[in-house]
């Protein structure tokens, strides 16, 4: 049996100690770790030579450790997916980045719709000579005389991200749903790192600047965190945590208690936001207006908490490699709890009415469920596995900072639908605000902001966070200089996008925006 490095959350290992393994052996230890109970967190391909080398972060939760692993690939490999699901999203993104052909995929097709980041290869078999020729998708479609499709999107009624969603329907009944994103795609991934002697055409980006692109300055550009909080901006506080728990981890440093705490504190604050916002959309789905109302309102009472932290509504400018940037002074924190306690017993009176309600209940109960087997199978992550009662929780399983010492359990549900996604949200609402009186009562003394060291040479570090929607998991690689060789991003939504295809399916088309909401996934952190 192969024996594969472990590391905690938010720590950073020579790369040389991570196992290259024979494509057969890779697969083979994929599969058997997996059905152990293993899930991936990230698998990603980066440029090695003339070979792309693939690289899988494991997570096991019962054990509160991460494994990692890779393989070299010139240009195709047997494919995890048919064995293992979860991998599926990724292998899509592996063939379109790099090119790499995963022989077997049964869904084999883009999902940003850009170039081959290798002039040349392509996995869709496009003219090489044009690399930028665009790709069209064969959609999935059932046949069958009293089948009828029906396409919706890019563009859609109200002020949202665009994405394209294409039902197979006979009559109201969905036998399928395609999901189809890209629309947003920034290539941030592109405009964070630099990779050295690849051969690869790096292309001009108007969203990167020439520092960043700068292998001396890349990795440690005070600009990149700005890139970092705008992966996507609903979740600000949980991109640039991970972001800086990743430069830490480089630098073997440990934020001070106090920066912990605050980091955490907001962390909970932007759950509280998000969750709240969650809950009025829900309500306004099926056409309850009371709840609708006010949680529209104390979504906006929980950002402007956050504003009192550090000056921005949304966490911006708050999280910083190193620690925090604003130390709040006691009056601060005494204000801070005084309007959290006003805004969750406002939030209680809203909510409630929505248990309260027969007519509501009536529409959440049995409506697009996902199984507890269908969840683990796919990878699900956030509240959309925990409703389904797989119980995954980052702060519980991996955590980091100042989960290490106040633990945070988390909270489950099992039947998996609109109504479970709902009371998962609500009860971590409470849990969030227990949580936060806890460390505002306890707030450590110290420093809030310390220098980072430079990172080290030839690592990898991982660091994973638990964002409102899920888990969140950065990677990044350095080279012999202690430069960035390579930076991957994983948003919760990419694990999530087809866990909303399968609660459609059996549905009436009508439940897909209450369906939709209670997922609630983003658009532009899948894109990138």
């Amino acid at each position: 049996m192969i024996t594969l490095p472990q590391i905690h959350n938010g720590q950073a290992l020579p790369l040389q100690n991570v196992p290259e393994l024979a494509v057969s052996d890779f697969r083979s230890l994929i599969l058997e770790r997996v059905h152990r109970g293993r899930r991936i967190s990230s698998l990603f391909g980066m440029p090695d030579g003339d070979q792309i080398m693939i690289l899988a972060v494991l997570a096991h939760d019962s054990q509160g450790m991460l494994e990692l692993c890779r393989m070299r690939v010139h240009d195709r490999y047997p494919a995890l997916t048919p064995d293992v699901p979860q991998a599926h999203w990724f292998e899509r993104e592996i063939a379109e980045q790099w090119g790499i052909v995963p022989e077997g995929h049964p869904w084999l097709k883009p999902i940003r719709f850009h170039a081959s980041y290798v002039p040349g290869r392509d996995a869709w078999g496009r003219d090489r000579a044009m690399p930028i020729e665009p790709c069209v998708t064969n959609y999935f479609r059932v046949e069958g005389e009293e089948i009828h499709e029906v396409a919706v999107g890019p563009v859609h009624a109200g002020i949202i991200e665009p994405g394209h969603f294409r039902f197979q329907c006979h009559g109201e009944n969905v036998l399928h749903l395609e999901i189809e994103l890209g629309y947003q795609h920034r290539g941030i991934e592109r405009a964070i790192r630099t990779i050295a002697d690849c051969g690869l055409r790096i292309a001009d980006s108007q969203c990167a600047s020439s520092s960043i692109r700068n292998p001396q300055s890349a990795i440690r550009n005070p600009r990149l965190v700005h890139y970092m909080e705008t992966l996507a901006g609903d979740t600000t506080i949980g991109h640039a945590t991970a972001y800086a728990s990743i430069l830490e981890a480089l630098g073997d440093m440990t934020p001070a208690p106090r920066a912990q705490a605050l980091r955490a504190i907001a962390l909970e604050l932007e759950r509280l936001a998000n969750h709240t916002g969650d809950l009025g959309a829900l309500a306004g789905d099926v056409g309850f207006l009371p709840t609708a109302s006010y949680c529209g309102r104390l979504r906006g009472d929980f950002l402007n908490i956050t504003a009192l932290l550090c000056g921005n509504r949304f966490g911006r400018n708050l999280i910083r490699p190193g620690g925090a940037r604003f130390d709040p002074t006691a009056p601060a924190v005494d204000n801070l709890l005084i309007r959290l306690d006003k805004t969750f017993e406002d939030v209680q009176n809203a909510v409630d009415l929505l248990w309260e309600t027969p007519s509501v209940m009536s529409r959440f109960e049995g409506t697009g469920t996902v199984s507890r087997q269908d969840a683990a199978r796919l990878g699900l992550v956030g509240p959309a596995a925990r409703s389904a009662g797989v119980d995954l929780d980052v702060r519980s399983d991996l955590p980091w900072g100042i989960y290490q010492s106040h633990e945070l359990p988390s909270v489950t549900f099992q039947t998996g639908d609109v109504a479970a996604r709902a009371y998962v949200r609500w009860f971590e609402i409470q849990k969030s605000i227990e949580f936060i009186r806890d460390m505002t009562a306890a707030l450590p003394d110290g420093p809030v902001l310390q220098e980072v060291p430079g990172p080290a040479q030839d690592h990898v570090a991982v660091a994973l966070v638990e964002g409102w929607r899920g888990e969140i998991c950065h990677v990044a690689v350095t080279d012999e200089q202690g430069q960035l060789r390579h930076y991957k991003i994983t948003d919760p939504s990419f694990h999530n996008w087809f866990g909303l295809a399968l609660a459609l399916r059996g549905q009436q088309i009508s439940d897909f925006p209450l369906c939709n909401k209670s997922f609630n996934l983003s658009y532009c952190g899948h894109d990138l």
